[in-house]
């Protein structure tokens, strides 16, 4: 018989019922809420090396506007999964998006009046790191509310299927983004106009979240938290010793310095391709979103085709994955123009859509099941924390040009080094190759999120 039905452990399974279509309608409005969100914040980063410039803001702390906001991420996280599990997860993801749109809302406004010169730019850039701070603090409390709501809404073997295709929706806003920031800086509102698009979009998608997505816990009823009916969500902290796991620390090490690799290299590009075009900051705009337009297609194309096409397992990813980066870096760093420039990014992204996928897989697979939500918090936290080392990058880039993309080159052949050396991570090929490149394909490219 057809249709979704509701097996013993009160996950719908597949078909074409009611619950069936109510179960397809809201993954349909948590995908847009996913792709709302990385359209901003990539939209945002694509933007900001011309509002530094055109303020007068020190490019160092343009891209430490990010780090106060993922320092927030990672500490608010945990407490957001546990609020959603009491509060119940609509809630939770309502509060994110309201706190996405308000935060890009101050961030437009605080733009807008340095570009008008309505203050000096320190003041500037005070008060766009605290409106940006609202994102980390508030706006992460969606992320985890969102997958805990697919799970209890999936059984086991539609489930990472489920999450993969939710991941697909942060990649897609992270190619659209910066290709669609260009197209709101208009006349009036100039480049603070890309966040006022995006705030009205996450606010066009609260209500939509408000009116079309159905609550499936509601607390006061006598409902039992998610945890605690064994859905393997987030309680009260546990998966906190998975830190210090010498089953996990090996690919938490790896992840920090390969995402904060990644991250120094986006907020960095920009302000490169000012200065090789020589353009004004408006001016080089266009050129800014093509180069990060192909660096996340050829991350999209690892993540969505390769991968999976060549049965790819972690060991591979992590090896292939920072050598192709290393390459990548080399060609940015003595790059002769701008085309250089975006071939060498674009091989970059390409590793990074290797390795980042690559050790989140490796996680998956090192831990037991009742870990598995602790390793994916460990994983969320570094993912955030790297954006707090990138204006260190940027601020070396000020002095020497190369240096930051020879850095770089060195801490991902370190990298290379340590995958085909460390015990853990040149043993962790031991499952199935289809299930680890589906495992590889849940990856999220979540320091677009902070």
């Amino acid at each position: 018989m057809r249709g979704r039905e509701r097996g013993s452990n009160g996950c719908l399974m597949t078909g074409d019922t009611q619950d069936g279509r109510t179960n397809r309608r809201a993954f349909a409005i948590l995908f847009g809420v996913s792709v709302a969100t990385a359209l901003g914040n990539t939209g945002m980063l694509s933007v900001l090396p011309a509002i530094g410039r055109e303020i007068g803001i020190p490019d160092a702390l343009v891209a430490g506007i990010f780090s106060l906001s993922a320092v927030l991420w990672a500490v608010t996280s945990p407490f957001w999964a546990r609020q959603s599990d009491l509060r119940g997860r609509k809630p939770l993801i309502m509060l994110g998006l309201a706190g996405f749109a308000v935060s890009m809302t101050l961030c437009a406004i605080v733009v807008s009046a340095g570009l008008h010169h309505l203050a000096p730019p320190m003041v500037i850039f005070v008060l766009f790191l605290l409106a940006r701070a609202l994102f980390g603090g508030f706006g992460s409390a969606a992320n985890p509310a969102t997958q805990a709501y697919l799970a209890e809404r999936t059984s086991r073997e539609e489930r990472t299927q489920t999450m993969a295709s939710l991941a697909g929706a942060f990649g897609l806003g992270t190619v659209v983004g910066p290709l669609l920031a260009p197209l709101f800086v208009l006349p009036g509102v100039g480049l603070a106009g890309p966040m006022v698009a995006f705030a009205a979009l996450a606010a066009g998608m609260l209500v939509v979240v408000h009116r079309g997505l159905p609550e499936n816990f509601t607390p006061g009823r006598g409902d039992t938290p998610p945890r605690r009916r064994g859905m393997g969500l987030p309680w009260r902290g546990e998966g906190a010793a998975l830190w210090k796991d010498p089953r996990l620390k090996p690919f938490l090490i790896y992840g920090f310095l390969v995402a904060t690799c990644q991250t120094a290299q986006t907020q960095t590009l920009g302000f490169l391709i000012i200065d090789k075009l020589g353009l004004s900051p408006i001016k080089a705009q266009g050129f800014i979103t093509l180069a990060m337009a192909a660096g996340a297609v050829a991350g999209l194309l690892a993540q969505w085709g390769l991968i999976r096409m060549f049965r790819m397992g972690p060991r591979e990813l992590m090896r292939w994955g920072v050598a192709a980066a290393a390459l990548g870096n080399i060609v940015v760093a003595f790059a002769p123009d701008y085309a250089a420039v975006a071939i060498g990014y674009a091989i970059a992204s390409l590793g990074y859509g290797f390795a980042r996928p690559g050790f989140t897989a490796g996680a998956s697979l090192s831990v037991e099941a009742k870990d598995q939500a602790g390793a994916a918090g460990a994983i969320a936290a570094i993912n955030g924390l790297n954006v707090v080392v990138a204006p260190l990058f940027v601020l070396l880039y000020e002095q020497i040009g190369w240096a930051p993309f020879v850095l770089n080159t060195v801490i991902l052949l370190a990298m290379l080094v340590y995958a085909m050396r460390q015990v853990m991570l040149r043993s962790v090929n031991q499952g199935d190759a289809d299930k680890e490149a589906t495992i590889a394909g849940l990856e999220r490219s979540d320091e677009g999120g902070v």
